[in-house]
C-alpha cells in the first residue's frame, strides 16, 4: 500500500485527505455514498469523542460522526502539503487545486 494511503480511522486530526476507495458493502456502503463519500472527496478529521469513538469528520461542508469500524473501511490518501496550490481551507468540501 502507498505510504500516503491510510484508512480514515487513522487520519490525524486536522489532516486533509481524499477518499480513494470504500471497502464497505451493503447498506453501510450506500449510506456512505449518500453522505458524499465518493472517490476524490476531501475529508478532514475534526475531533474524537471523549471516549475515542466516534470521530467527527468534515465532509463536503457537513460535520459527520463515523464509528471507527465504519471509517476503517474507507481508504484515503493524505495530501502532500507541498502540492497544495493555495492557502484556502479545502476541508469544507471544495476539491483541492494542484499545481
Amino acid at each position: 500500500m502507498n505510504a500516503n494511503l491510510i484508512t480514515m480511522d487513522h487520519l490525524p486530526i486536522d489532516q486533509p485527505a481524499q477518499v480513494r476507495q470504500i471497502k464497505s458493502t451493503g447498506i453501510i456502503r450506500r449510506r456512505l455514498l449518500d453522505l458524499g463519500l465518493i472517490n476524490e472527496t476531501v475529508v478532514k478529521a475534526l475531533q474524537k469523542s471523549p471516549a475515542g469513538d466516534p470521530t467527527a469528520y468534515q465532509i463536503r461542508g457537513a460535520v459527520i460522526a463515523l464509528r471507527a469500524d465504519d471509517a476503517s473501511k474507507i481508504v484515503v490518501e493524505l495530501f502532500d502539503e507541498s502540492r497544495w496550490n493555495d492557502g484556502s481551507d479545502h476541508s469544507i468540501g471544495r476539491q483541492p487545486q494542484y499545481r
